[in-house]
């Protein structure tokens, strides 16, 4: 089967499952669920979209299909920013705090933390993508065990509260929110579209890039910051998913065996969708509403990791 047909095969399974999502069971007020299944429905697409997008461009600078941007941190330090404003201010300021305000301030910090982090590597001579990781993962330790030293601390009843940031959720997605995230979203993806075209000599590597006449350094910086907003954008708006961008990414490159890019972003974005949907099918209508859809992707995805691993290692 070509590509432009295992394309289109993808497209149609992820319009078909966002068909079924909202209209499955929609019942006889379906002018109330209606609106609220579209909204949701929504932020699964953009979600999906950027996580994907977001894995591909980083395992391409990488070079390495294992790697996600999760291991920079950003996870680790969205749960911090939670736990840090319900220790500091009290419950209820994360619970009353304006919807569109508390987004910004997750976005922010955490495009902030990454552009630091990149202006820290990148001004070094020598220092390669490779140390942004090693660093990284090292800060990524940091804010984890700061936010489990702070949850320790705080009210059983309040950590409760921030339990709830901890694992990604569809449920209580906000129109404002959707709307700002995806005027983010489509601004960070007409500045990816000038710095596309570099993605499939990337993944050739850095010489084979810098022989081709690339500025490896300089996209890889401009992709790092792109990759920060679809990042920050996906996690401020839903929570972390951890496992999902290894998932969609690696499927994409099993389905098409190829280096394009126009082939594997859009592939990752379809599984993606059709992953989150289903997913979240299950939890309302199987699991009805007793688990959230991390736990699902990630322990699919968990189970994938060490697959990968095992299959990395027999390659060696």
């Amino acid at each position: 089967m070509g590509y432009n047909k295992k394309l289109v095969l993808l497209l149609s399974l992820s319009v078909l499952s966002i068909v079924l999502f909202v209209f499955w069971d929609i019942g006889e007020y379906w002018d109330y669920a209606l609106p609220r299944r579209l909204e949701k429905a929504w932020a699964i697409v953009m979600t999906g979209a950027a996580i994907a997008t977001s894995t591909v461009i980083f395992q391409t600078i990488t070079n390495n299909r294992i790697l996600t941007p999760s291991l920079i941190g950003f996870d680790s330090l969205y749960v911090l920013l939670q736990t840090a404003i319900v220790f500091f201010l009290g419950g209820g300021t994360l619970v009353m705090m304006n919807n569109q305000f508390h987004f910004l301030l997750s976005v922010g910090l955490m495009v902030v933390f990454a552009l630091l982090l990149f202006l820290f590597i990148f001004k070094r001579e020598g220092k390669n993508i490779y140390f942004l990781l090693l660093i990284g993962i090292i800060l990524g330790t940091f804010f984890s065990s700061i936010s489990d030293f702070l949850q320790v601390l705080i009210d059983p009843n309040e950590f409760l509260i921030v339990q709830d940031a901890m694992f990604a959720s569809f449920n209580n997605t906000n129109t404002e929110l959707l709307l700002l995230g995806g005027v983010l979203l489509l601004c960070a993806t007409l500045y990816l579209l000038r710095y596309a075209k570099y993605l499939d000599v990337l993944s050739l590597g850095k010489e084979e890039a810098v022989n081709l006449g690339v500025d490896y350094d300089g996209v890889v910086k401009r992709l790092l910051g792109i990759i920060a907003v679809y990042v920050a954008v996906a996690t401020a708006l839903v929570g972390p998913i951890t496992f999902l961008g290894l998932i969609v990414a690696n499927v994409a490159h099993e389905v098409f065996k190829t280096y394009r890019h126009n082939y594997l972003i859009p592939g990752a974005i379809f599984v993606s969708i059709f992953s989150l949907l289903t997913g979240q099918w299950f939890v309302e209508h199987i699991f009805t509403f007793s688990t959230t859809i991390s736990v699902i992707i990630n322990f699919i995805g968990g189970i994938y990791f060490i697959y990968l691993l095992i299959k990395e290692n027999d390659a060696w």
